[in-house]
């Protein structure tokens, strides 16, 4: 049975510290039920003994140390997932912002999936298509394979991650193809740009979109692309589709993991990242590919 713990230490900027707590995991998923009856959810960030940090996906404004209650849930961040799911678009933390209701299905998938085995890796030969001559001519997209695209201030990477995900496809005919497209701590305007874009040219209804905004909490936006990669996996191993992930744009992403790592006052690296800075980027990458079968 769930409890509910009262003992609120300390509430500093985004993070709560709750003592006397037992059996709570790191990345756990937290209910805080406020003084007014307000819910919250929030994740377990570190856990030492009886002591749990937990990063409210919110913000604490408004929270008190007496009134406030958080219940662990004894699960991560979970994707609800079927093959209904091609055609929506959903915020950074899999809840649909397209007017189409819940997915209704049994099937949740914690996203903190594990990289794959190298060893079980296929080796990547063929060619995805994505209509761009400078990338099919020059620097090929393989199945299996990772293509980092460098940007910079006001260059249309928006737009070229879109037009990717417009004329991506596979050489063979009858292959089930579908593209995941992930937005990072882009602003409302490159949101409705991107909703337009795949609406109006057909391509909502092979793809599955997450949009988040600028002004989310940084939580949910290290959130995002583990929807959007679970999202993947789904289709590809339980649905046999091949599917092209695109997350755009990792420098917000890793922004919110300096905001987050600075609200931990944890010791800051180059440029005030954090030292674990690559492997959580290596955590993301080494997710994707293909397993022989």
């Amino acid at each position: 049975m769930k409890r509910d713990y009262k003992i609120i230490r300390e509430i500093v900027g985004p993070l709560m510290l709750v003592d006397r707590v037992e059996g709570v995991t790191y990345d756990e998923l937290v209910e805080v039920r406020t003084s007014d009856g307000s819910l919250r959810l929030g994740r377990v960030l570190e856990a030492q003994g009886d002591t749990a940090l937990v990063q409210l996906f919110a913000g604490t404004q408004g929270l008190e140390l007496t009134g406030t209650k958080a219940r662990f849930l004894g699960h991560g961040l979970e994707l609800t997932v079927s093959p209904e799911i091609l055609g929506r678009v959903f915020d950074g933390l899999g809840r649909p912002i397209d007017g189409g209701g819940a997915l209704i299905s049994d099937t949740r998938l914690n996203i903190n999936g594990a990289p794959i085995n190298p060893a079980a890796r296929d080796y990547p030969a063929e060619f995805i298509q994505t209509g761009i001559s400078a990338i099919d001519g020059l620097n090929t997209l393989v199945r299996g394979q990772k293509l980092p695209i460098f940007s910079g201030s006001g260059l249309p990477h928006a737009q070229l991650a879109a037009q990717i995900a417009r004329q991506a496809k596979v050489r063979g005919e009858n292959e089930a193809f579908a593209v995941v497209f992930a937005a990072i701590g882009i602003t409302f305007e490159e949101a409705e740009f991107f909703r337009e874009d795949f609406r109006n040219t057909g391509s909502l209804e092979r793809s599955v979109l997450f949009l988040n905004l600028a002004d989310d909490p940084a939580v949910e936006r290290i959130a995002t692309p583990r929807m959007a990669i679970t999202c993947a996996e789904y289709l590809a191993y339980t649905l046999g589709m091949q599917v092209l992930v695109i997350l755009t744009d990792m420098t917000n992403y890793v922004e919110a993991l300096r905001e987050v790592s600075a609200a931990r006052k944890e010791v800051p690296g180059r440029r005030g990242y954090p030292g674990y800075l690559y492997t959580d980027l290596a955590s993301l990458y080494e997710r994707a590919g293909r397993i022989r079968g």
